[in-house]
């Protein structure tokens, strides 16, 4: 079975300075924008190891869901990080709304698709067992997860005339993570959504994460026109603030062909301070940029951890992608 490797940045600590948060966060960032990109385009331009700071942005193509990505990964290791800002609320949208009254509250990412090779990519396959229930939230009884999961990644795929799936779980392969309680070994599909406008009901999809709207209620609670349980999810003034401004940074900072952004474009003086950062070491490389870069983010803000992840193939084909890194939000 091929393998993917996992580059969790967990938050450590509480925010101290700005800038050097800030840093902290652009670090990974960086590094998964570099891994990201196609290799045989970054092999044209020297190869990960040696691809230049001032080349990114020639060999960057930009997509709409690379923010939404962010967040899914976001969330799904805040729940195996056991964030309470998010943990909590998941708890209680299960225990409360999905009627699975555990005590070990897990999360295992579903990613159907990467760089044209259909695969599920899934952190904690060992978690699933052959007796590993998915509940759907509609009468009937629960259907096996484990059995399903090579037709769900290939319906993903072949949408337009997919493999057969029970009526009940049809739509599962729209789901983001599968979230549940490992100690009662039952599971939900999840939707993760950015934008809270875009989430869709599905059958099989029985949760969805979204953002709070602002001056609404952060409680978990049922949508019954889309029979899913909605768990809004704040992050102003904390984490996901600090990472959307890394995110700010790197978009402008590339959009300026790897130089200082326009004050105009980037107008907080500790992004712009990052921002000089980067530019300061346009001509070296990528990963010795982030390298170098540590000795002015924040001590211990955040912690790199590595893990390897099961890739289940649902056809033929070389896997580009070889590592995925993402932010993990942690209260301290």
């Amino acid at each position: 079975m091929d393998h993917l490797s996992l580059r969790l940045e967990t938050q450590q600590s509480p925010v101290a300075d700005e800038v050097s948060a800030i840093t902290s966060v652009v670090r990974p960032i960086l590094t998964g924008l570099l891994l990201a990109q196609k290799a045989d385009i970054v092999n044209e331009a020297g190869g990960h190891e040696k691809l230049k700071l001032k080349m990114l942005p020639r060999v960057y193509r930009e997509g709409d869901g690379d923010c939404g990505i962010c967040f899914e990964y976001a969330v799904h290791s805040a729940v195996l990080h056991k964030d309470p800002m998010v943990l909590e609320r998941v708890h209680d949208a299960l225990a409360k709304h999905c009627k699975l009254p555990g005590e070990a509250p897990s999360s295992m990412l579903f990613a159907a698709e990467k760089a044209g090779v259909n695969q599920l990519v899934d952190t904690s396959l060992a978690l699933l067992t052959a007796d590993s229930q998915l509940m759907y939230g509609t009468q009937g009884r629960p259907v096996k997860l484990k059995k399903h999961l090579r037709n769900v990644a290939d319906a993903f795929r072949k949408r337009k005339n997919p493999p057969n799936l029970p009526q009940s779980i049809a739509g599962l392969w729209k789901a983001d993570l599968f979230l549940g309680m490992s100690d009662l070994d039952k599971w939900v599909g999840t939707s993760v959504k950015i934008n809270p406008s875009q989430l869709e009901s599905a059958r099989g999809l029985r949760v969805g994460i979204v953002p709070s709207k602002q001056g609404a209620s952060d409680l978990p609670y049922k949508d019954d026109s889309k029979n899913m349980i909605v768990c809004p999810l704040k992050h102003d003034g904390d984490f996901m603030e600090v990472f959307y401004s890394g995110w700010q940074v790197i978009r402008s900072f590339l959009k300026a062909d790897a130089n200082v952004p326009k004050e105009v474009n980037l107008p907080q003086p500790a992004l712009r301070q990052v921002a000089r950062y980067l530019a300061d070491r346009r001509e070296y490389p990528v990963l010795d940029v982030v390298a170098a870069l540590e000795d002015f983010a924040q001590p211990h803000l955040l912690a790199t951890s590595e893990r390897s992840a099961d890739l289940v193939k649902t056809r033929d084909g070389q896997v580009e992608v070889s590592t995925v890194v993402a932010p993990v939000p942690k209260s301290v």
